[in-house]
């Protein structure tokens, strides 16, 4: 679609949403940069790490990934399904680049939100790294991330849903899904 196509639709968008409160979910906002997520800080081990040290990083932060570098470079990813689907038996002692994803997409911070979207629909992605032009991370842009953001988009329909209190176990607990 060329960009004049896309002009004329973000205007029939904006055109509808005259009268709506708070930001509207369109194109442009798929065209923000991805740091407009609000990624969250890298968490990195060194290449040849034991597995342990990421494990503890990732349950000390409650994150759900640990970025493997080499030296400042990005060489890796280890996540929790890559603890669940790769790691047979509890050996953490082996290194982290026995398990680790090389070579992980990436995205600069600069890059469309959308990019990010694509990735992790395409690639079934959870996190994504944000390298810099020198490809050191950066940060890491989660599923939770894209989720929070779009959130933004209609806070009175997601932040005032009244509890179900038929489904009360499921509030007492974090672990509902």
């Amino acid at each position: 679609m060329d960009d004049r196509l896309i002009d004329d639709e973000l205007a029939i968008v904006s055109e509808r949403t005259v009268d709506k409160e708070g930001p509207v979910l369109d194109q442009r906002a798929l065209r923000e940069p991805t740091h407009r997520l609000r990624p969250r800080p890298p968490l990195a081990v060194p290449i040849g790490a034991p597995l342990a040290d990421a494990v503890r990083l990732m349950r000390e932060n409650r994150v759900g990934c640990v970025l493997i570098v080499d030296g400042a470079r990005l060489a890796g990813i280890v996540t929790e399904r890559d603890l669940l689907m790769k790691l047979q038996g509890a050996d953490l002692h082996r290194p982290v680049d026995e398990l680790m994803t090389r070579d992980p997409e990436t995205l600069h911070p600069d890059d469309p939100i959308a990019y990010a979207l694509n990735l992790m629909s395409d690639g079934g992605f959870r996190h994504v790294p944000l390298v810099d032009a020198q490809h050191r991370p950066v940060g890491v842009v989660s599923v939770k991330d894209v989720v929070n953001y779009l959130a933004d988009f209609f806070p009175k329909t997601v932040h005032t849903v009244p509890p179900d209190l038929s489904r009360a176990d499921m509030w007492r607990s974090r672990y509902g899904a």
